[in-house]
């Protein structure tokens, strides 16, 4: 390999780096109708995080994932990890709502509903408490290190530490009943592992929403890379008006209430707020970009401007591309809402939603399992009588006792060698060892080897219950 050539003497040496710090982002704060929508949505998912843990259901939390036990308690529900397909459907249902929901309005997720955006929101959100708006947060971290600097970033800083605490404490809650967490706190007896899961859940809120913000959206979250697959030309998107708004003129040269001044101008007056308030910091004018969230608030602060120059809002506004170039009514724009792949991803999330509603509505109460004795196929017991063990875990699904009684079928004879009902407690799984045997009578004519057999579980009650599971019969040589 040759050695890199050395610039001569008057030539121009131009460095290249692969990694470009970005400046911190101070999105400007703005009000208006998305906004409080927005805050809406942040008020309504931190009060389900923060509150279910705190909920109880008889004499247990409402919501509970018991690892240690193997239980997951889902209100009224009793789950068990055979219940697995429930989280897949759940999974499922999930993917699918994002796809129909972005194929229709874009990043409606990102913008208002994503944690990374709910986070970021309060976090900035406390950090206008302290340090001021956007221009006042620019002059204190220019401005040297003074005592109202200091206590108005520390401030900052433990509030931030004392919400991503809060978080790490209310997620560990899931999985540890919360009162009981609380009470080990205060105690100061908390567990190492929940100990570390609060600590990191906590920095990574802290981490996450106080510093890396939209570096996430950018360059972490895979669902801005993969968006476009589901965007078209009638997909709902935040957009700016170029054919209203082009040319752009400064206010110098308009007159109060929109009035032009010398050279036609468009309606955008160039004041830069809409990628001020940008919690990307990108610029809406130059086009769809995959860094925007759909958060809005470029529609906000531009629509207080519109307002203020007496023309009409909409500069920016949610619209789709083809309702861009074609000037398409709201009415026409509704028209194309109903396209093949809306179509596709609504059929598919309401056949998954329908297949999960009956799955739970015909659930039954309890679960079998039953493993074969693999130390022992067959034996020869006492009168020549041929005996399979077999051990059958019952989980019971619901929270009060049940008694279960054990039948087997399918050869001619069969019979327990134990005892027929098994009582098992709420909630509890339980392992019971049953012997199933044949006479010597029934044996003739049966060839050597597996035979099938149903096996029923029968709970008593008001409203009888029967579980089938198929297993066989060892008839030996």
């Amino acid at each position: 390999m040759s050695a890199p050539l050395a610039p001569g003497p008057g030539d121009a040496t131009q460095v290249i780096r692969l990694y470009r710090s970005e400046d911190k982002i101070h999105p400007r704060a703005v009000d208006g109708f998305y906004a409080r929508w927005r805050w809406a949505f942040v008020a309504l998912t931190q009060a389900v995080f923060y509150g279910l843990p705190w909920l109880s259901w008889g004499a247990r939390p409402a919501v509970l994932f018991d690892l240690e036990a193997r239980r997951f308690y889902i209100f009224g529900l009793v789950l068990y990890p055979q219940d697995f397909v429930y989280l897949t459907a759940l999974l499922m249902i999930s993917a699918y709502a994002l796809f129909l929901f972005t194929a229709v309005a874009g990043r409606v997720w990102c913008g208002y509903a994503c944690p990374q955006t709910v986070y970021t929101e309060i976090f900035v959100r406390v950090e206008r408490w302290f340090e001021g708006d956007r221009n006042a947060r620019l002059r204190l971290d220019k401005a040297g290190w003074s005592f109202d600097k200091l206590w108005r970033k520390s401030g900052k800083q433990l509030t931030w530490i004392a919400i991503g605490l809060w978080t790490g404490f209310t997620f560990v809650g899931y999985f540890t009943p919360i009162r009981t967490l609380a009470a080990e706190v205060l105690a100061l007896g908390l567990g190492p592992w929940e100990t570390f899961w609060v600590l990191f859940y906590g920095f990574a809120t802290y981490g996450n929403a106080g510093y890396m913000r939209e570096q996430v959206c950018k360059y972490m979250c895979p669902y801005a890379r993969f968006q476009s697959a589901m965007f078209d030309r009638d997909t709902l998107i935040v957009s700016y008006d170029p054919a209203r708004g082009e040319p752009r003129g400064r206010n110098a040269q308009r007159g109060k209430k929109g009035e032009t001044r010398g050279a036609a101008v468009g309606d955008c007056i160039d004041c830069d707020l809409c990628v001020h308030v940008c919690p990307t910091g990108i610029d809406i004018r130059d086009g769809l970009q995959y860094e925007c969230i759909g958060c809005a608030a470029c529609i906000d602060v531009c629509n207080g401007v519109m307002d203020k120059m007496g023309t009409p809002r909409g500069l920016i506004r949610y619209d789709t591309e083809n309702g861009l170039d074609q000037q398409l009514s709201l009415m026409q724009r509704w028209r194309r809402v109903l396209r093949p792949r809306v179509l596709i991803y609504g059929g598919v999330l309401l056949l998954i939603c329908m297949a999960l509603v009956w799955s739970l509505a015909s659930r039954h109460s309890y679960r079998v399992d039953i493993v074969r004795d693999r130390a022992a196929l067959a034996r020869l017991v006492e009168d020549g009588w041929v005996e399979n063990v077999y051990r059958l875990q019952i989980m019971n699904a619901t929270e009060s006792p049940q008694r279960y009684r054990l039948e087997a079928e399918g050869l001619p004879g069969l019979r327990l060698s134990q005892a027929t009902e098994v009582e098992v407690g709420p909630a509890e799984a339980r392992w019971v060892a049953v012997g199933l045997r044949m006479p010597p009578e029934a044996l003739q004519g049966l060839k050597a080897g597996a035979h099938p057999v149903r096996w029923r579980i029968v709970r008593d009650g008001e409203v009888p219950e029967s579980v089938t599971e198929k297993s066989t019969f060892v008839v030996p040589r």
